[in-house]
C-alpha cells in the first residue's frame, strides 16, 4: 500500500475538482458489481441477516485509529499505544494480520489453507489476549489483509501467481511478487483470512492492496481472462462484493484502502482499477490514502502539497464530495481518510511532520464534512503531539 514509487508511475495530473458522499452515512444492502462473466463468483446463501449497513454506518464509532504493525502489536510498545489512546481521542487500530510479504502475524491453526502455506510467522503470540485486553479499553479493532501483493502465496500456489506470458512472475519496484487478481481461489483465501479474524475477536476487516500492479512488469501479465484499462475495475469491484456478501453473512463489516489519485482521475482509475465511485457502493468505508507527500507539484494548485497540509487534505476531500455527489447518501460507504504522521525527506520541499501538521489535517477532514481517520506511520512512531486529550 505504501510503496512511494507508486505514486511516481501513477500519473501526477490529479484532476484539481476532485470528490465524497454529501454525507457519508449509509449503503444498500446488496450490490451487483458488474463482474465480467469470466470471474462471476456466486456468493453462497446467506446465513444471518444480522449484518445491516444502514445500522451499522449509523452504529459504529466513528473511526480516530492509528496503524499497527504485527511485530510491533506483539511486543511491550502495545501497551504504551494502548495508553496513548487511553489518554486522547484515539479510539481505534488497524493491525496487520497478513504483511505486505504475505505473512500472517498471528496462528491461525483453523485456517487450513494459511496453515498449509505455512504463513504464519506469529509476532502477536496471543491474539485471543491482545484481542481481550483492547476490547477491555474499547478500542475499535480492524484487521488489515493485503490482498494481490502476495509473494507468500504467489510462491506456495505458483498457479495464483501473476505471471508473464513466459512464466516468469510479476513483481513489483521491490522485487515483490503478486497474485492474480481474477482468480477466485485468491478471492477464496482472502475472504479465508478475514473469516478467521472474526473469529478471533475483530471488529472489521480492512483490505489494502485491492488492485492491479502499475508499472513496465505489469503490463506484461497474463491474467488468464480478458484484462483491459477499460473493465479492470470490475474485477476488482467483483472481488469486494464477493467478500461483502461473505462477511455480512457472519456480521463483518468490509473497508477498502484506495489510492487518493484514484479520486477524479481516470487515468488512474485505468491503471490499478479502484473506480471510486462504483466503490463507494460496494463497500461499507473507503480509506483514500491522501497523503500529502503523495501529490506532486502543481496538485490543488500547490507549489508543493507536502508543505501544505491542511490544504491538500481539503482539497483531496471537497474532490471526494464532488465524485461521491450523484451517490445516494442510502448506498455510500462511510469516507475514512489515511492521513501522514511522517515526514518525506525524499519529496523536494518537504516539512517535517509533527503535531501541527498532524492537528491540521485533522481539522481538514472536519472542514471537509467527514468524521473518521486514521493516521500512518510504518515504524509506528507516534506520540500525543496534535492530538485532543481524551473526552
Amino acid at each position: 500500500m505504501r510503496n512511494l514509487y507508486i505514486s511516481m508511475l501513477l500519473s501526477t495530473a490529479l484532476l484539481v475538482g476532485l470528490t465524497g458522499c454529501a454525507t457519508s452515512k449509509t449503503k444498500a444492502d446488496s450490490q451487483d458489481a458488474s463482474t465480467p462473466e469470466a470471474v462471476t463468483v456466486e456468493a453462497e446463501p446467506s446465513e444471518s441477516d444480522s449484518f445491516d449497513p444502514v445500522d451499522w454506518k449509523a452504529s459504529h464509532p466513528k473511526v480516530r485509529g492509528l496503524y499497527i504493525t504485527g511485530p510491533t502489536a506483539g511486543s511491550e510498545r502495545m501497551n504504551e499505544i494502548i495508553q496513548l489512546i487511553d489518554d486522547t481521542e484515539l479510539n481505534a487500530v488497524v493491525i496487520d494480520v497478513k504483511d505486505d510479504n504475505g505473512n500472517i502475524t498471528f496462528s491461525m491453526e483453523g485456517n487450513d489453507a494459511v496453515t498449509a502455506l505455512d504463513a504464519c510467522i506469529p509476532y502477536i503470540t496471543d491474539m485471543p489476549e491482545l484481542m481481550k485486553t483492547l476490547k477491555e479499553h474499547d478500542i475499535y479493532t480492524i484487521a488489515r489483509i493485503p490482498c494481490f501483493k502476495d509473494p507468500t502465496l504467489a510462491t506456495g500456489k505458483p498457479e495464483l501467481a501473476l505471471c508473464k506470458p513466459d512464466g516468469s512472475p510479476i513483481v513489483d519496484g521491490k522485487g515483490v511478487a503478486w497474485v492474480n487478481p481474477c482468480k477466485k481461489e485468491v478471492w477464496e483465501y482472502l475472504v479465508g483470512i478475514a473469516t478467521s479474524c472474526k473469529e478471533v475477536g475483530f471488529d472489521e476487516v480492512q483490505f489494502d492492496y485491492v488492485r492491479f500492479p502499475v508499472g513496465e512488469d505489469a503490463e506484461a501479465a497474463a491474467y488468464g481472462e480478458e484484462v483491459t484499462p477499460e473493465n479492470k475495475h470490475t474485477y476488482i469491484e467483483g472481488f469486494l462484493s464477493y467478500a461483502s456478501d461473505e462477511l455480512h453473512a457472519i456480521d463483518m463489516p468490509v473497508t477498502a484502502d484506495l489510492f487518493g489519485t484514484v479520486i477524479g482521475n481516470p487515468i488512474d482509475i485505468e491503471q490499478v482499477g479502484q473506480d471510486y465511485t462504483a466503490l463507494s457502493t460496494t463497500a461499507d468505508a473507503l480509506c483514500p490514502m491522501i497523503y500529502p507527500s503523495h501529490y506532486g507539484p502543481g496538485n490543488f494548485n500547490l507549489k508543493v502539497p507536502d508543505a501544505a497540509p491542511y490544504e491538500t487534505i481539503l482539497a483531496a476531500l471537497e474532490g471526494s464530495k464532488k465524485e461521491l455527489q450523484s451517490v445516494d447518501e442510502a448506498d455510500c460507504a462511510v469516507i475514512r481518510p489515511w492521513l501522514q504522521a511522517f515526514s518525506a525527506p525524499w519529496v523536494q520541499g518537504h516539512i517535517s511532520y509533527g503535531g501541527d501538521e498532524i492537528r491540521a489535517q485533522i481539522q481538514a477532514v472536519y472542514d471537509a464534512g467527514y468524521e473518521e481517520w486514521i493516521l500512518w506511520n510504518a515504524k509506528c512512531n507516534y506520540t500525543s503531539d496534535g492530538l485532543e486529550a481524551a473526552p
